[in-house]
């Protein structure tokens, strides 16, 4: 089959390999084999390439956790699927037994991981996935749209709502626009009923922010003072919420853009971890800070009928065939995106 796939951890893209004679994966009891019709690209992506002390993978490695496809063959024991039917999966891998997954918390699995990321993901035409992880894809609602939500919202969605508790008439800052991530919390404060600010790179990255429905945006590449940009606006009270997924580079500004009582929200560092946060300020302000990764199954399941019912709108960036993996990963790591870049898994 065709894949794009690496043999070894390297910080060099170089190491990708766009094959057309990978083996087609078979799937075991209890998992789907899915064929891919679009893959999306994720920050995920260029951590696992790099690697960490304690990632152990099964050479070569398949990168990507999200997908949308159809149902191609079923393991013993799979039922309630049918083959053709079209399908995106929760990329959250759980083992369903741990003291986390009996508690219904599968983003805290004692042995979990994610698709693409601890097993062989989805840049490729064909994927196995454990038959719990499906959710089909109703009858005309867009495959690239589909194959853009999964991981993002799911995440965002968690953060947000369950661990952060976003409430209605609440001030959420979202720094950094573009980003997957960032482009859905902006859409899911909304519908919780936030005022929502935003910080974006460019200026058309503040059109794109506003069209979203952010009701306010700074661009910082016209101002790079952002933290005070924010606090003017506020009327110098300053926000309840900041989702800040940059890490190192802005968490310092973040937190001072916070009110009395705020929280700042955080599922990455895209910029680096050794982020400096002054004590007296936390404890001075009665300021949280508030970490998660990916989201439950529950999770997964509300954010996804939102989106299907369209109240939530996947945005994708643009479109790469399969074989151009590493220019649409060039893209992605070089913040030139707004919303979901896809690579098309399936030949014209």
């Amino acid at each position: 089959m065709r894949a794009i796939l690496f043999r070894q951890h390297s910080p060099s893209p170089t190491v990708y390999e766009y094959s057309t004679d990978a083996p087609k994966p078979e799937p075991r009891a209890g998992e789907v084999l899915v064929r891919v019709r679009y893959a999306a690209l994720n920050r995920l992506d260029d951590f696992v390439r790099r690697g960490w002390k304690g990632l152990n993978l099964d050479w070569p490695h398949i990168p990507g956790a999200d997908c949308s496809g159809t149902v191609a063959a079923l393991g013993v024991g799979v039922t309630g699927w049918e083959i053709g039917q079209r399908v995106v999966a929760n990329p959250q891998l759980w083992c369903g037994t741990c003291r986390q997954c009996v508690r219904g918390l599968q983003n805290r699995c004692e042995r979990g991981g994610i698709l693409g990321e601890h097993r062989r993901g989805a840049c490729a035409e064909f994927v196995t996935i454990p038959a719990r992880n499906l959710l089909a894809v109703p009858n005309g609602y867009d495959m690239q749209q589909a194959a853009a939500a999964p991981l993002v919202y799911l995440t965002a969605w968690h953060s947000l709502i369950r661990a952060g508790g976003v409430q209605a008439g609440e001030r959420v800052l979202v720094v950094g626009a573009g980003g997957g991530v960032n482009s859905v919390s902006i859409q899911i404060a909304k519908l919780a009923g936030a005022e929502v600010y935003a910080i974006a790179s460019t200026a058309e990255k503040a059109r794109l922010a506003r069209a979203l429905g952010a009701d306010w945006v700074h661009d910082r590449s016209a101002d790079p003072e952002w933290s005070r940009a924010v606090y003017r606006a506020t009327d110098r009270q300053g926000v309840d919420v900041v989702v800040d997924n940059v890490g190192q580079a802005t968490w310092p500004s973040s937190l001072r853009c916070l009110a009395p009582g705020g929280r700042l929200l955080t599922v990455g560092g895209s910029s680096g971890y050794e982020a400096s946060v002054p004590v007296n300020l936390i404890f001075g302000r009665h300021l949280q800070i508030i970490g998660s990764t990916m989201g439950s199954h529950d999770d997964f399941l509300a954010v996804m009928g939102l989106v299907f019912a369209g109240k939530l709108s996947p945005v994708v960036d643009s479109v790469y065939p399969l074989a151009e993996y590493p220019a649409a990963l060039a893209r992605m790591m070089a913040n030139e995106q707004f919303g979901k870049i896809l690579v098309d898994a399936q030949p014209e």
